[in-house]
């Protein structure tokens, strides 16, 4: 680097093409000399301005008074800023579809305009405005007649494997993704599918073959011969990879949160009163932003995103946020992502020197935390102290909306019923005193028809 205040970001250390870096707090991507002639025909095709009309590509303005870093750098552009950057492991079986399908609408208008994706990780896709959209510029590259798709493994290892295997066997294995970043092994996901999944033809073809082409020449002195492929060849196999992603359907399960509001120990007093102090809080903190932590379907969160406030609505519940997701892309709505967060487990900082995939934490802190019918199941079913929860939540976010539920309340007594009552601490002065060291209380009001209290926080 040449410049104290330019940060390279590991996430794109790896592209021989460019980098992406901050100055002075703003999100610069440097394109190398070696990416110049695939730049200037991704512009001059029509192919940049084709995907940004379609939505599919983030678009960027080219910044010629930034400086280039190094003898290697042609030009500086600055993309359109994403409000939060999430991962494959975090997103919900629809989510990694319409990724995989967003991912193959890009490779055939590529092809139509000359270019072809030279990588097709799930990593370059993010939710922007509610639609899986491109954020890598430099993905592109010219297409060379008779050259088969680079990516076409890649694809296979970041979407086709996963979605087949929370298909086949259990949504939970798209936390596959997270211990395998460069995209789950073909040898691992055939071994884990079962039987049935051979007689789908298309991941038979894709998978299974493609898995047993990887181990046979695994061993080999030299990589396999690469075989002409014509361009109808080529756009046959991004059919036949459509084909095989649009017929990977949601398995039927149910889930323990799945459908937590029809079973809710609200009277429709409570409920109503919970939504106005919600909304009120709301409108007196007027955050920027908004994490949602434990938000199901989304019911409480889109009383912030409802009001143009970019709302991330996290829960353990892949129904739940399955649910969430096909209802806001139903509904076009543009300020609110739902994404998979285990709060005892969540998110880390992965891949080289841990600093390719930020943690949770490194991604705040955001303006609001949203904590509803949330810290008893911390405390209570996760054996979290109270200070613990509360230290947490200040080092994630700047304001707070939370929930306590006594031990009167009967979903806490359902949590106590399998089990011996150890928390002593368990109560509202208790609750008071370890979130007091972090935050300062603003607000404390009874939920109307209900034992619960609702706090608005300020971080101290």
């Amino acid at each position: 680097m040449t410049s104290k205040n330019k940060q390279q970001l590991c996430a794109s250390w790896r592209d021989p093409s460019g980098f992406i870096f901050k100055q002075d707090n703003i999100l610069y991507r440097q394109i190398n000399k070696n990416y110049q002639s695939n730049y200037e025909l991704l512009l001059s095709s029509g192919l940049y301005q084709k995907l940004i009309d379609s939505k599919l590509l983030i678009p960027h303005q080219e910044e010629p008074t930034t400086e280039v870093l190094g003898d290697d750098g042609y030009k500086i552009i600055r993309p359109q800023l994403i409000p939060f950057i999430s991962y494959p492991y975090e997103w919900s079986f629809s989510q990694l579809k319409d990724a995989a399908l967003a991912t193959l609408s890009i490779q055939k208008i590529s092809l139509e305009h000359g270019l072809s994706l030279k990588d097709a990780s799930a990593y370059n896709i993010q939710f922007y405005q509610g639609q899986p959209t491109l954020i890598d510029t430099l993905s592109f590259e010219k297409y060379q007649a008779g050259q088969p798709w680079t990516a076409y493994r890649q694809f296979c290892q970041h979407f086709l494997a996963p979605l087949a295997l929370m298909k086949y066997k259990d949504l939970r294995l798209g936390q596959l993704l997270r211990d395998f970043i460069d995209g789950l092994p073909l040898d691992l996901a055939v071994k884990l599918l079962p039987n049935s999944a051979r007689w789908n033809w298309t991941l038979f073809t894709h998978l299974y073959l493609h898995a047993a082409s990887q181990k046979h020449y695994a061993d080999k002195a030299t990589a396999p011969r690469k075989h002409n492929m014509s361009k109808q060849a080529l756009l046959a196999l991004i059919d036949s990879l459509e084909t095989a992603i649009k017929k990977l359907d949601l398995p039927r399960t149910q889930t323990e949160w799945g459908d937590y509001y029809t079973f809710t120990n609200y009277s429709s007093i409570a409920f109503e009163h919970k939504k106005e102090l919600v909304s009120q809080f709301l409108n007196e903190a007027r955050p920027q932003s908004v994490w949602d932590l434990g938000a199901n379907d989304g019911l409480f969160s889109r009383l912030a995103s409802d009001q143009g406030i970019f709302t991330v609505a996290f829960d353990i519940d892949l129904i739940a946020i399955e649910k969430n997701y096909r209802s806001a892309k139903k509904n076009k709505e543009i300020n609110l992502l739902s994404l998979f967060i285990d709060l005892t487990n969540p998110s880390p900082d992965l891949g080289w020197a841990h600093q390719e995939r930020e943690s949770l934490m490194a991604r705040g802190p955001v303006d609001m935390i949203m904590a509803l019918a949330l810290v008893h199941h911390l405390a209570i079913s996760n054996n979290l102290p109270l200070a613990n929860i509360a230290r947490f939540f200040s080092q994630i976010g700047k304001n707070l909306i939370v929930e306590f539920p006594p031990k009167n309340d009967s979903k806490v007594q359902k949590l106590l019923a399998s089990r011996v009552d150890i928390f002593d601490h368990y109560n509202q002065t208790e609750f008071e005193k370890a979130f007091s060291q972090y935050f300062d209380i603003r607000q404390s009001v009874r939920i109307k028809d209900s034992e619960r209290q609702l706090y608005l926080m300020t971080k101290k």
